[in-house]
């Protein structure tokens, strides 16, 4: 059979092989260093479209954000040295995230190794600590075996980020080789024992507390777990930026276990018996700082239902630990039957604590950003895809914004800014079809701005809000609370975003009156071009209950 292949160049082999994992969309900017492959994926473009971004970072985070969106892995290709340590963001993002995701990054020619040749850097050594496993393929002829490899390694148990070095002459290199059939996905299902003693510990429980997260669930999964909690009574919580994993319209939603967690839920998840958690590490955003549930033994049950075996008593020592992929774990849960009238009650309760909790309150200024994100979570669709910056501007939306369907939630779990403009560019490229809508802040929006761009260029056509009040936000806060009054690093000096919007051939508005939103919102998505209306909100505003004067003053007191 080897005499009937086609001898192709490395790079030909490689974007075959992309073809073959069942890849219809990579991200990257394009680099010298792996020229074959951009050669390769010449005659490939009905199947395989390359989408060329303007940053290593902006690109790594829309891969990003496709692996979370999708599934599948995202595709990511950046060149050797500066634009593989500028895309060390997204990966980090996606290791924390636990999203599946493949880096190819040009490296030297292997003849050049170990001289610190021109943009030379050893990736696994950089990438050691970043990723589920880091490879270099040094002959062209195992090109279709590594990136099997590859596949199966970032969508495996806890999914996460696998990067590929690619040698120059292994790329320029020829072979006649076959491709390897697309990969499978593996994870582990529990055990019978596992769901037995699952059972006994709900039946005893009076307080339990059900708390999801994490990467690697399905929407069938998610539906069937809503249905099982709905018929059981029990109340169910998200982690940190994993709001969409339930819909929050159901009766047993009662809030987001993260950052500016409502002290009610924090709370309960503190009083719970049985705290039964569904595919979240409980991580130090999900736990407020490793407080709510105490290291290394909790005091609640805790029943820790995770795909990666190495996460189960990594911090936590759990009750008991079940070594299982979420959609397996859901699965065996849906023949189990537990009641009990009191939880019922006790989730009621939760429920309304969520309700009050997420309403709108008043703020300084003439801009009512909570009112805007509730109208905006009142008018968008039940699959609209929104896609969330870091800093504070973003605990507007955590609080007030209802998320209703499976994976309409973009948003990193290790808050790095910039993230919101082009993961909300991969949505609208992934599900064109889809309404996308993007949150930034200022500071956050102009780390990956100049990503407006690729939108234009692949009419990525949808509406971003830069949330402007010319500070880096959150450290500001943080600043007057340690160190009240004496302010610096911490002011922006910003353009004029809706200007900014129209000079790459998109739609601008700026919105500084509350009533003024709804209506630029309409024009801006009529457009039929990448929008963006600038918010400009009182400064003061710093989350959606206190502002900075209160802060300050507060500090200043404590001080005294």
């Amino acid at each position: 059979m080897k005499s009937d292949l086609k001898t192709r160049h490395g790079g030909k082999i490689l974007a075959d092989a992309l073809v073959a994992q069942g890849v219809k969309l990579a991200f990257g900017v394009p680099g010298e260093s792996y020229l074959p492959v951009l050669d390769g994926m010449h005659d490939l473009q009905d199947r395989l479209r390359f989408v060329i971004c303007r940053q290593e970072g902006g690109a790594s985070y829309m891969a990003e954000a496709y692996g979370k969106l999708t599934g599948e892995p995202g595709v990511l290709f950046v060149t050797r040295g500066p634009g593989a340590t500028n895309g060390a963001i997204g990966v980090h993002t996606g290791l924390q995230d636990s999203t599946p995701m493949v880096v190819f990054i040009g490296q030297v020619p292997n003849e050049f190794a170990e001289r610190e040749a021109f943009q030379e850097i050893d990736y696994r050594r950089m990438y050691g600590q970043m990723a589920k496993w880091v490879g270099q393929i040094d002959r062209v002829e195992r090109i279709p075996e590594y990136v099997s490899r590859a596949f199966h390694t970032a969508v495996a148990g806890r999914p996460g980020p696998v990067i590929l070095a690619l040698p120059e002459d292994t790329l320029f290199s020829e072979a006649a080789v076959a491709d390897a059939p697309k990969h499978h996905t593996v994870r582990p299902a529990p055990s019978p024992l596992d769901i037995e003693k699952t059972e006994q510990l709900l039946r005893k429980a009076q307080r339990p507390f059900v708390l999801l997260g994490g990467g690697g669930w399905t929407r069938d999964a998610c539906q069937g777990l809503q249905k099982w909690i709905e018929a059981t009574g029990l109340p169910v919580g998200t982690s940190f930026r994993c709001q969409d994993l339930f819909d929050n319209r159901s009766p047993n939603y009662v809030g987001d276990v993260g950052i500016g967690i409502n002290p009610k839920l924090s709370q309960r998840v503190k009083d719970a018996d049985v705290l039964l958690v569904i595919g979240a590490r409980l991580g130090e955003m999900t736990t407020s700082a490793y407080t709510l549930v105490a290291v290394p033994v909790p005091q609640q049950t805790l029943v820790h239902v995770h795909a990666g075996a190495e996460e189960l008593g990594r911090v936590y020592r759990p009750a008991l630990a079940i070594n299982s992929g979420n959609a397996q774990f859901v699965e065996a849960l849906e023949n189990m039957k537990v009641e009990n009238s009191s939880w019922k009650t006790r989730t009621a309760t939760a429920r309304q604590e969520f309700v009050e909790w997420t309403e709108p309150r008043p703020m300084p200024g003439e801009v009512q950003y909570g009112e805007i994100i509730r109208w905006l979570s009142d008018r968008l669709p039940e699959d609209a895809i929104v896609a969330g910056g870091a800093g504070n501007f973003a605990g507007w939306l955590h609080r007030h914004f209802r998320y209703k369907g499976f994976r309409t939630q973009l948003g990193s779990t290790n808050g790095s800014m910039g993230y919101g403009y082009p993961a909300a560019v991969a949505a609208k490229l992934a599900k064109p079809d889809s309404t996308v809508f993007a949150l930034c802040g200022d500071g956050d929006f102009l780390m990956t701005g100049q990503e407006i761009a690729t939108a234009a260029q692949y009419g990525a056509n949808f509406v971003a809000v830069v949330v402007n009040n010319g500070l880096y936000g959150t450290i500001r806060m943080h600043q007057e609370r340690e160190y009240p009054g004496r302010v610096y690093g911490t002011e922006l000096r910003n353009p004029d975003f809706a200007a900014y919007a129209r000079a790459f051939g998109g739609h601008g508005e700026t919105v500084e009156r509350t009533a003024d939103f709804a209506p630029a919102y309409e024009r801006a998505a009529a457009s039929g071009k990448p929008a963006i209306i600038e918010l400009r909100i009182d400064p003061d505003a710093i989350t959606p209950t206190t502002t900075l004067s209160d802060i300050r003053e507060k500090a200043f007191k404590s001080r005294q």
